[in-house]
């Protein structure tokens, strides 16, 4: 079955989302559905931690494709997202032409077809997402890219296709499902988000965390899992903080809780473990100075 037939409408995406342990709201499950059945890529922006990748790798387990995954970062080039030569194995190559035909006489041109041959090819994540297709191609953190990187992956994902000049032209059988996301640290160009289906993830409210939560992490006391989340989001209000943790922060915070044996949090359980949540020296010494303040409300 094709990735636009796997789901029935919207509701069938939010449901069969939730049975991965990720709890996707009304319209981020009609962004999702229609991607799919219009073979459109979707952008999602937010801040960190709100579950931008995640929702990739929930896609990729619902529709039992594989996730293949392109982590972009200042200074990301078309080689390295499309494919590169294994220049070791030619060599070698070479060497043994040479062991076993040094008194014969060979046609070069043909030697040097060789070296260019599909078993030297190291295909990298967009050209084997156009190969191994149908697949979720997951382009994470497209901002931290330059423009010309930008420009080849709108062109690649408008023609499903890409050209490597010594073996030919590569189409996709299927289009893949592609997910892309941006922390929002620069602007997006608007010949890309014309291409996707758009959607800002923000943090959940109070009741979706704890939602979330008690599926992820079930073995967490309901108590601690309400303390927790109820922490997270003041802490998230404060905004005087660097980075307020997202939901993976939530998540890990309530596992390594219930894994120093707490039941409930306390002052010092709190303060011992913040570095779980808060990254930066300045919140945790911001967050340790209001804790008991913030513990009690």
């Amino acid at each position: 079955m094709e990735p636009r037939e796997a789901f029935a409408s919207s509701s069938d995406v939010a449901a069969r989302l939730g049975g991965t342990g990720y709890l996707a709201d009304d319209a981020l499950a009609t962004v999702v559905w229609l991607s799919l059945r219009l073979g459109r890529p979707v952008l999602l922006e937010g801040e960190p931690g709100t579950g931008k990748t995640a929702l990739a790798e929930a896609v990729a387990a619902t529709l039992d494709l594989p996730l293949i995954r392109l982590q972009c970062y200042e200074g990301i080039d078309a080689s390295q997202a499309l494919y590169d030569w294994d220049f070791p194995r030619q060599i070698l190559h070479l060497r043994a032409i040479e062991a076993v035909a040094a008194d014969a006489a060979r046609d070069v041109s043909a030697v040097e077809d060789e070296l260019f041959d599909d078993r030297f090819l190291i295909a990298r994540p967009v050209l084997r997402a156009l190969r191994d297709s149908p697949a979720v191609l997951l382009v994470d953190e497209i901002d931290r890219a330059d423009d010309e990187f930008e420009a080849f992956l709108l062109e690649v994902l408008s023609t499903w296709q890409v050209t490597i000049p010594e073996l030919g032209t590569v189409t996709a059988a299927t289009p893949p499902v592609v997910v892309l996301t941006s922390n929002r640290t620069r602007e997006l160009h608007d010949a890309l988000k014309r291409r996707c289906l758009y959607h800002w993830i923000d943090h959940p409210g109070l009741a979706r965390e704890l939602a979330i939560v008690r599926t992820r992490v079930p073995e967490v006391p309901a108590a601690l899992a309400e303390q927790v989340v109820g922490l997270v989001q003041r802490l998230r209000a404060d905004r005087e903080l660097v980075k307020p943790p997202g939901v993976a922060e939530t998540l890990d915070w309530a596992r390594a809780l219930h894994e120093l044996g707490a039941s409930e949090l306390d002052l010092e359980t709190a303060s011992v473990s913040l570095g779980v949540a808060v990254k930066y020296r300045e919140d945790a010494e911001r967050v340790r100075a209001s804790l008991d303040r913030l513990l009690s409300r």
